[in-house]
């Protein structure tokens, strides 16, 4: 069996993403971490966003995009689908706990843009208030962005000012809420439980519980 190559302590070419993006970004970039070997994040303001895609696309050469989409970072107070319902139901779990990068508010937008040249994949986010949910839309930095800015305005009620066409693709016009929002509630779940919960086999007995078993069996 071949051994896995460990990873660097260091990762100079990500580790000067970094450093380029706060150099041209300054205080804009208020957060950021290497995975050395492997990938890099990198945190912004609202304010900056657009910025930071000019200066990604212009300044270190990522010039293809892959996605935008969002996190909701509220933990589901409705508990997991799969987990049977309970009554009471439980009291929901508000504590907001971010992934790389850190994070101060509990939606972010994350979009992934690669350079040709380095072979580098680079994770932007951008931080976004509650009290204001909205972002300058990257149609002038990335054209492929134009469906993912209206998916995730529909899903998750985030504004990209300036996009022209911010219509729905998956929903009725008139539909209210946004689905991918953690508080939205899945209503068949309430009342239908997740039919997953009842297509649950048990695990197989480990050696000890065998043994236990055929013992009592005896």
């Amino acid at each position: 069996m071949e051994e896995t190559p460990e990873a660097p302590e260091v990762d100079e070419a990500r580790e000067a993403v970094v450093a380029e993006l706060t150099s041209e970004l300054g205080d804009a970039v208020v957060g950021s971490h290497v995975r050395a070997g492997d990938d890099v994040w990198v945190r912004v303001t609202a304010d900056a966003w657009r910025t930071a895609g000019l200066v990604a696309r212009d300044h270190l050469n990522f010039r293809a995009f892959e996605f935008l989409s969002a996190i909701d970072w509220l933990p589901n107070p409705y508990g997991k689908n799969e987990d049977a319902p309970t009554d009471p139901r439980p009291e929901p779990n508000t504590e907001i706990v971010t992934g790389y990068a850190g994070g101060d508010t509990r939606f972010q937008v994350i979009a992934r843009v690669q350079s040709y040249t380095s072979k580098l994949g680079l994770n932007l986010k951008g931080d976004l208030p509650d009290d204001q949910l909205a972002l300058a839309t990257w149609l002038p930095v990335y054209a492929g962005v134009n469906w993912h800015e209206r998916e995730v305005h529909e899903m998750f009620g985030i504004t990209f000012a300036g996009h022209p066409y911010l219509h729905n693709l998956y929903l009725p016009g008139e539909f209210e809420g946004h689905p991918l929002r953690k508080d939205f509630p899945l209503l068949a779940r309430f009342v239908k439980p997740w039919p997953g919960i009842v297509d649950v086999e048990p695990m197989p007995a480990g050696d000890d519980e065998a043994a236990e078993t055929e013992e009592a069996a005896e």
